[in-house]
């Protein structure tokens, strides 16, 4: 079963950006489809192979840094695709 996920990763801390790039290159690093904007990075593929990838890299992120957020959305369905047709 395909799955989209949108995640937010928000560190609670001054130096915000390195734990969300680090974050982002793991995840890239997966071999996963990854899109990114200026506010989330979605995760596309095979639900199995993303919520294994996911529960590691965000286990790993929480573990090495203090106070953390995440938002997360996941939709049944590769929306990799998508365009507006508006």
């Amino acid at each position: 079963m395909k799955i989209s996920v949108e995640l937010a990763l928000t560190p609670l801390q001054d130096d915000f950006e390195a734990p969300i790039i680090n974050f982002i290159q793991k995840l890239r690093a997966s071999g996963l489809t990854i899109l990114e904007n200026p506010l989330s990075t979605q995760v596309y593929g095979e639900y199995d192979e993303v919520m294994k990838t996911l529960h590691k890299e965000i286990k790993d992120t929480f573990e090495n840094v203090e106070h953390i957020l995440l938002n997360m959305k996941i939709v049944k369905s590769d929306r990799s695709g998508y365009e507006p047709h508006f």
